[in-house]
């Protein structure tokens, strides 16, 4: 048995149930809708968010009806936005397929983007219940947030981690921080429980993207060629690591130009090289592992025990991940 097997296990049929739900969702009589919707769901992925959520809420009660719509619409949520950002990064590929975008076009592909934010606000209020349509409306505008604050930061002098991180805190984290914190409170958890899953949820969605990041500088299989982040202008935890050392102030100021698109291609493949024999890869590593410890004490031994145990595994799960 696989890990995301083991994973699924204590929620299997409930998230075939999730599976069925979010294929009918996608159905419509548009044709050229049809072709956007049916490409989304082909590369639907591992579906990690809706498994946190359905974790989350069999943890402290059960899943219901209510608990399926609110992992729906996060899940159109996440898609919309991912929809959105290969508009903006100007992105053909995303995760070794063709973007919507790419298939379609801009003006098709922010329409499509527009219907799914649309059809996860209707599965919100499915849910019956609007402090799940105050969170999902919240998180929309986190979401935007970050990527806003991410192209601000193209204008600014600075590079740090606390910038970092408070971009992949609302890019990523936020995501799954509200996945925890609504299958929780969907299945009755206590105030406590809700606010501790949902931060296992930021510390999960942090190790997610810092792995993501990872990527970059080694793994073409997961739609990111070597040094793609910088040609988009991004700049992550290894190479904000790398240019913050002593003795780093050339590699700072080509890091910068990196980031305001003016770097060449030849800059990109030395700052990559320098990032990689500075540490910038292990200290990443070491920052995960960090985190991991912070994020399993949130676990904690009541509740479920098998999803307790399943959550445990989702975490190594995301921080060993190879694709």
């Amino acid at each position: 048995m696989d890990v995301l097997t083991q994973i699924r296990k204590p929620v299997e049929r409930e998230m075939k149930d999730f599976e069925s739900l979010f294929g009918i969702t996608l159905q419509h009589q548009n044709p050229l809708l049809m072709i956007a919707l049916r490409h989304v769901l082909s590369r639907k992925g591992k579906l990690m968010r809706p498994i946190l959520t359905l974790l989350a809420a069999k943890k402290y009660g059960e899943i219901n009806d209510s608990v399926l719509h609110a992992a729906v619409s996060l899940e159109m949520l996440h898609t919309a936005s991912l929809v959105h950002d290969d508009v903006v990064d100007e992105s053909g590929v995303r995760r070794g397929q063709s973007s919507v975008n790419a298939l379609l076009d801009n003006k098709a592909a922010v329409l499509v983007g527009d219907y799914l934010l649309s059809t996860a606000l209707k599965h919100a209020a499915m849910a019956g219940d609007l402090r799940v349509v105050d969170l999902v409306a919240r998180l929309g505008q986190t979401l935007s947030d970050g990527e806003l604050q991410q192209l601000s930061n193209v204008k600014s002098d600075e590079i740090s981690e606390n910038q970092y991180f408070e971009v992949i805190r609302r890019k990523t984290a936020s995501l799954f921080a509200v996945c925890a914190e609504v299958g929780a409170l969907l299945s009755g958890a206590s105030e406590n429980e809700i606010l501790r899953l949902g931060e296992f949820g930021t510390y999960v969605g942090i190790c997610f993207q810092i792995r993501d990041d990872v990527f970059d500088y080694y793994d073409a299989e997961v739609g990111k060629p070597t040094g793609n982040d910088m040609k988009e202008g991004k700049l992550t935890l290894p190479v904000v690591h790398a240019v913050l050392q002593p003795g780093a102030e050339t590699w700072h100021e080509t890091a910068l130009k990196v980031r305001a698109g003016r770097a060449t291609e030849e800059e990109i493949s030395a700052l990559v090289n320098f990032t990689k024999q500075s540490g910038g890869i292990e200290y990443a590593r070491r920052k995960m592992d960090e985190i991991r410890e912070q994020a399993v004490g949130l676990i904690g031994a009541d509740g479920n025990e098998a999803v307790g145990e399943a959550l445990r595994l989702y975490l190594d799960f995301v921080l060993k991940r190879v694709s």
